[in-house]
Parts: C-alpha cells; structure tokens; sequence
C-alpha cells in the first residue's frame, strides 16, 4: 500500500508541468479576457484616497520587433510571440480632481518573461507618459511628464534574475506553476513600478527585495466574497512592504493586494468576456459582474 501511493504521488509530480500547462492553454484560450473588479485605497497627500482598479488579463499575438499589438500575425510569423496582457486601469479622487491611471504589461505567454510596459496617468494638472521595452540584456524606454526635468529616455541594465514590480500581478499567480513552494523565500534584483515612480517622483532605478511565501492556506472574506488563499510577503530594499493573498485554486486570481504604504486593493468581482464586443449602450451593465456598476 504505502509503495503504491509511493508511486502514484511520483507519478503526479512527474505529471504536473505537463497538467499546468494543459490547464494554461485551457483556460486562457476560450477568445475571453479575465476581468477583475477590486475597491482600491491610495494613500495621496498625506490622506488615504478611495478609488476602484480593474485587471485585465487576456492573451494576444505581439509583434516583438515593433512591440505592439500584431494585427496581421500571419505575414509577420517570424516577429509574432504569444502574449499574456495585463492592463491594470487604477482611477482614485484627491479633492476635487481625480487620478486616472492605466499600466499596460506584456510577458510572453511560454514563461511570463517581461517584453514591454506601458504606463499613462491622466489628471487633471496633466499628463504622464512612460513605455520600458526589455531586452536581453538592457532596458529602453522613455518618459514624458509635464512635470519640468523629469521627462527623458529610460536606460537600464537587466540583472539576470531581475523582477519588476508589474510583473508581480502577473508571476505571483503561478499560472504555469508555483512561483514558490510553500515556506520558500527568494531575495533578487527588484525593479519598483511605473505606478510608484510616478507618485513618488522618482526615477526608475533598480533595488533588491525578498520575496516570500507563506507555508499555510487561509481563508479570508472581500467584498466578492470567501476565498481559500495562499500569500506571498516583499519586502524591498526601499523600505516599502508588500502582501499578495492568491486565489488557492485556479486560476489563481489575486484576491487582495497591497504595496505600502500606497495602495490596497480587494477584489469585488470577476468575470471572463470578450469585453473588446461590448461597446454598445447597456453593455455597461456587464459592470455589475466585477462588483463596479451601478
């Protein structure tokens, strides 16, 4: 008997890459987008702002030569990569103006590796704009703010190794697999966000932290409801701290998030739907299935 559950859990381990995959390709090939609702808190001015977020993950054809979106796959093969795209839309009110932010991450769909972020922050003092594109070995990009002195070319090394900070939303999900086992932690070269650079006013520039997963499940309760979660704990070298609580099953949402002392985030809904098709007076009604309508 215990030689025969031996061989079947050895068996299963053996046979688990090759389920997450299946699972992967599954899920994320329906021609749907995963579209999360969450209540979001930022702290802006000294005082702590409400506002909503919304995550959308969804899988495209990239053109990685150009970095874009690819409209004619096809005749382009030898460019075309397969991508999971996250937009993560964060509007919040500071008094009588509001803040009206989107980050755009693309990470190749085979093992998640960063190609290109894009961010934009619209408010009502002006605008920002930022675009990272990494290559093997360097980082590129440019900004552009109304802020005087700030706006210039983005040029970095690429540690080996190397995490960014909008790539949490996507790796800690362990779509394809486990970012970290149970109880295991990792220290690496850190890369802070597009979002906290632009509140913080500070240029991008790379640090460390240590990532860290907690060894039970837990259940926790947010306004979309009961969840069974796991949790992964930063803390960065920067003196910020960070908690992620993921969905224990799949596909492994992110049920709550924080990055202090800035944001928090809980999740208030979350649906799969070809959103790009619902444009039409009433679609907003669709709103009501991440916990955001009226």
């Amino acid at each position: 008997m215990i030689r025969t559950r031996i061989l079947v859990a050895f068996t299963l381990f053996l046979a688990f890459p090759a389920f997450a995959e299946d699972v992967f390709e599954s899920h994320w090939r329906d021609g749907k987008a995963e579209i999360d609702g969450y209540q979001l808190t930022v702290s802006r001015y000294g005082q702590e702002r409400a506002g909503t977020a919304v995550m959308i993950f969804v899988t495209e054809p990239f053109n990685a030569r150009k970095m874009v979106k690819e409209d004619r796959a096809p005749e382009n093969a030898r460019d075309t990569v397969d991508v999971l795209k996250l937009n993560l839309v964060r509007d919040f009110q500071t008094g009588v103006y509001d803040y009206n932010t989107m980050a755009s991450v693309f990470v190749r769909a085979s093992n998640f590796e960063p190609l290109k972020v894009s961010f934009s922050s619209a408010e009502w003092c002006g605008h920002v704009y930022a675009e990272v594109v990494f290559r093997d070995r360097q980082i590129r990009g440019m900004y552009a703010s109304y802020f005087e002195d700030e706006s210039g070319p983005i040029a970095l090394p690429r540690p080996k190794g190397g995490l960014t900070e909008d790539e949490l939303f996507i790796a800690l999900r362990g779509l394809r697999g486990d970012f970290l086992a149970a109880g295991d932690q990792r220290k690496l070269p850190y890369l802070p966000g597009v979002f906290f650079t632009r509140l913080s006013h500070q240029p991008l520039g790379w640090t460390r932290a240590t990532v860290e997963r907690g060894i039970t499940m837990d259940t926790i309760a947010v306004p979309a409801g009961r969840f069974d979660v796991i949790s992964y704990r930063l803390r960065i070298d920067d003196g910020r701290t960070g908690e992620f609580l993921i969905e224990a099953a799949y596909p492994h949402r992110i049920v709550k998030w924080s990055l202090l002392p800035d944001v928090n985030g809980e999740l208030t809904g979350s649906t799969r739907l070809p959103y790009w098709k619902l444009n039409q007076e009433g679609d907003e009604s669709y709103l009501k299935e991440i916990g955001l309508g009226q």
